[in-house]
C-alpha cells in the first residue's frame, strides 16, 4: 500500500496538481468565509461544499464541470433545509435521510453528473447531522456554501485550470440495462437497505453519531458496480478507518484545538485525500478520518472515545454494505466483468480499424479518441477485477487467471498505442498484409465476445508469425497474440467463471 501511495505513477503530475489546486481552493474557501464573518461552523460547512465540488465533479469537459459545480446548490440547498426542518423528528429525520441516500445512488443512471448531484445532496443531509445544523442557522449556511463553491471554482476554472490544455477525459458508459436490470436500480435499493441497517445500529452505538455508519455505508457503495467491488471496499475503508483513529489521536490531540496548526493538518489531510483517491482508497480513507479528527478538535470535543466511536461505526456501516450487496438483488462480479471485457475487446477492434484506415490513406481516420476511450474502459475492468487480484483473495486459480487477462489486455492496448503511433506518421505505407491481419482481430473478437460457448470455436490459434520489419505489422501480429492467448483464461471452462457468479 505505501508503493502504491508514493511510488505509483503520475503521468502529468496530474495527482499532484490536483491536490495541491484543491488545498488553493477549499483554503480560499475557508478564508472567504471567516472574511464574511460566518462562524467556525458556517466555515467547516462551506470547506466541505469546495471539497465535495472539488472531488465530486468528474464531467468529461470543462464545460460541463463547471455547469455541474453550479448545480450543486440545487440539489444540495433544499436538502439542507429538509435535514434541519426535520432535527427534532427521529423518525421523519430517518427515513428522509434514508431518501435521499437512495436518490442519491439512483442518480448514476444520469452518469458523471448525476453521480455529483447525489453525492452533494447526501453529504447536505450528513453534514447536517455533523454539525447538528438547526433551521435558525439556514441562511448563514447557505451563504457560506455559495461563497466557497464561488471560491473553489475561481481556483478550479479561472486561475489554474490546467484540463483547457488536455484532451477531454473519457467517462465510460455505465452497463445498461431495464427496470431491476439496471445496476443503478439494484444499487440504490442495496443502499437504501443498507443504510437502514447501518442506521439502526448506528443508534444502538450512539444515538448522537449514528450518521457515521450511515456515512460509511454511503461511501463503500460510490463507485462500485458490483458485490465484489463493495465488498473489498467495505474492507478497504474499515481498514483505513483503523489506521487513521491512532494517528488521529498522535498528532491531533495534542494541538488541544489550535487554529493554525490544525488548519494546517487540515490542509495535509485534504492534500491527501485528492493525491491518493486514484490509487489507494485505503489512504484516501486514512486522510478522510485524520482530517475528521482534527476538525473535531476544532470544535472542541474531539477525545479518544470519540475517535474509538468512529472506528466502531465505521465497522457497523461497512457491514451493513456487506451484507445488503450479498442478500439483496446481488449485482454479480462475474456479469460485471465480464461486460466491461467485452466492450474493452470491442474497443480494441475499433482502435485497430481507424489505425489501418489511417494507414490506408484516410484523413478523417483517427484512432486518438478510441485509444482513450480503451483506456478508460481497461481502468473499469481493473476495478471490477479488484476483489479477485486482492492480495487477501483465497481463490488462487482464479486470481491467476484475473492476473493474465489483466496483463493480456495491457499488452492489447500497448499494440493498439503502437500502431496508432505507427499510422500518425505521414509517411507510413500502407502494407498489403494489413488487411488480413486487421480480418483475423476482427475474428477473434468476435469470437472472444461471442454469447454463446459454441459460437468461441472461431477463435484464431495463436499465430506463428515471424518477426517482420515493418511496425504496424509487428504491432499487429503482437494484437493476434494478445487476443489469441484471451481464450484460454477467458473460456477455458464455461463452468467456471473467472469470477465466481
Amino acid at each position: 500500500m505505501l508503493k502504491r501511495m508514493f511510488v505509483s505513477p503520475d503521468p502529468g503530475r496530474l495527482r499532484m496538481r490536483s491536490a495541491v489546486r484543491a488545498v488553493l481552493g477549499i483554503g480560499l474557501a475557508v478564508v472567504v468565509c471567516g472574511l464574511a464573518g460566518h462562524s467556525l461552523v458556517a466555515a467547516i460547512t462551506g470547506g466541505l461544499a469546495a471539497l465535495l465540488a472539488l472531488f465530486t465533479v468528474l464531467d468529461s469537459t470543462v464545460r460541463d464541470q463547471a455547469v455541474t459545480t453550479a448545480l450543486l446548490p440545487v440539489a444540495g440547498f433544499p436538502v439542507l433545509a429538509l435535514a434541519a426542518g426535520l432535527h427534532d423528528h427521529p423518525l421523519a429525520r430517518d427515513a428522509a435521510f434514508l431518501a435521499v441516500m437512495g436518490l442519491g445512488v439512483y442518480a448514476r443512471r444520469w452518469g458523471p453528473r448525476g453521480h455529483s448531484l447525489g453525492v452533494f445532496a447526501f453529504m447536505a443531509f450528513f453534514t447536517t447531522q455533523f454539525l447538528h445544523t438547526l433551521p435558525g442557522q439556514l441562511p448563514e449556511l447557505y451563504s457560506a456554501v455559495a461563497l466557497s463553491l464561488l471560491a473553489s471554482s475561481t481556483v478550479r476554472f479561472g486561475l489554474w485550470c490546467y484540463e483547457r490544455r488536455m484532451a477531454a477525459a473519457v467517462v465510460p458508459a455505465p452497463v445498461t440495462g431495464g427496470g431491476l436490470a439496471r445496476a443503478t436500480t439494484r444499487q440504490a435499493i442495496q443502499a437504501t437497505v443498507a443504510g437502514a441497517l447501518a442506521l439502526s445500529a448506528g443508534l444502538l452505538l450512539s444515538e448522537q453519531r449514528w450518521y457515521w455508519a450511515v456515512g460509511a455505508t454511503w461511501w463503500v457503495f460510490v463507485n462500485t458496480a458490483s458485490r465484489g467491488e463493495t465488498l473489498v471496499r467495505g474492507f478497504r475503508r474499515m481498514l483505513g478507518t483503523l489506521i487513521g483513529v491512532p494517528v488521529g489521536l498522535a498528532v491531533v490531540v495534542p494541538l488541544h484545538g489550535a487554529a493554525v496548526p490544525s488548519a494546517v493538518v487540515v490542509a495535509i489531510g485534504v492534500f491527501g485525500i485528492f493525491y491518493t483517491a486514484a490509487v489507494s482508497y485505503t489512504w484516501m480513507v486514512f486522510s478522510v478520518t485524520v482530517m475528521a479528527g482534527t476538525l473535531y478538535g476544532l470544535l472542541g470535543v474531539l477525545d479518544p472515545a470519540l475517535l474509538l466511536l468512529r472506528l466502531t461505526e465505521t465497522g457497523a456501516g461497512a457491514l451493513g454494505a456487506m451484507l445488503a450487496v450479498l442478500l439483496v438483488l446481488p449485482v454479480t462480479t462475474h456479469a460485471t466483468t465480464d461486460a466491461w471485457i467485452q466492450r474493452a475487446l470491442r474497443c480494441v477492434h475499433a482502435c485497430t480499424e481507424e489505425a489501418a484506415a489511417r494507414l490506408s490513406g484516410s484523413t478523417t481516420a483517427d484512432p486518438a479518441p478510441r485509444i482513450a476511450e480503451l483506456e478508460a474502459l481497461l481502468g473499469r475492468v481493473r476495478l471490477s477485477l479488484a476483489p479477485l487480484v486482492h492480495p487477501l483473495s483465497p481463490l488462487r486459480a482464479r486470481k491467476a487467471r484475473a492476473g493474465q487477462v489483466l496483463a493480456l489486455l495491457d499488452t492489447c492496448a500497448r499494440e493498439v498505442r503502437g500502431l496508432s503511433s505507427v499510422a500518425a506518421d505521414p509517411e507510413a505505407s500502407h502494407d498489403a498484409r494489413l488487411a488480413a491481419a486487421c480480418w483475423r482481430v476482427e475474428a477473434s473478437v468476435e469470437a472472444l465476445t461471442a454469447p454463446e460457448p459454441r459460437h468461441r470455436a472461431g477463435i484464431p490459434g495463436i499465430p506463428p508469425h515471424p518477426a517482420v520489419a515493418e511496425p504496424a505489422l509487428a504491432h499487429l501480429h503482437g494484437l493476434e497474440r494478445a487476443l489469441a492467448e484471451l481464450a484460454a483464461p477467458l473460456h477455458s471452462d464455461p463452468r467456471a467463471p473467472l469470477i465466481a457468479a
